[in-house]
């Protein structure tokens, strides 16, 4: 039971982690897109 748990909460941390790094990826993307061209 409790190795379910911390397998749980490492893929938690996992896809936590990854999402904060593609979240970054896209501000980036569009902020320079912004700067550059004119879209949102």
């Amino acid at each position: 039971m409790q190795q379910i748990l911390v397998y749980i909460t490492v893929a938690f941390a996992l896809i936590f982690l990854i999402r904060k790094f593609f979240w970054r990826k896209k501000t980036k993307k569009s902020n320079s897109c912004g700067e550059d061209c004119n879209c949102h």
